[in-house]
């Protein structure tokens, strides 16, 4: 009675991403990434709250930026593996869809929250 398989062995293949797709990746991430840090204000104030609340808002900024990169990824590992019929890689695109929209998203969740 044999409850594992042994020496079962699992080729892994990378999903082909052409020139004009990391071409475009690149491009996509440095739009998000001047669109959502580089527009960022930064205002020096006497009250320490509001220093820290103007840290806090670029911090999630910069988390959003990175999120919104990923997520752009996600898609393009959700296109990608519907081009080839591959369902284990279309489930960790999706996996990582999801997770990047809650890193987005992370500074509305954290408020709804907390209220």
């Amino acid at each position: 009675m044999k409850f594992f398989k042994k020496n079962e062995k699992k080729e892994t293949v990378k999903l082909p991403m052409g020139r004009k797709s990391k071409r475009a990746m690149a491009v996509y991430a440095a739009l998000v990434l001047c669109l959502t840090c580089f527009t960022t204000t930064a205002l020096a104030a006497n009250d320490p709250i509001t220093v820290v609340n103007n840290l806090s808002d670029f911090i999630f900024r910069l988390i959003r930026a990175v999120g919104m990169i990923l997520l752009g990824f996600g898609i393009v590992q959700i296109g990608l593996s519907l081009k080839s019929h591959d369902p284990s890689q279309r489930a960790n695109g999706f996996l990582t869809l999801a997770g990047d929209v809650v890193i987005t998203f992370a500074k509305e969740i954290l408020t709804l929250i907390t209220g």
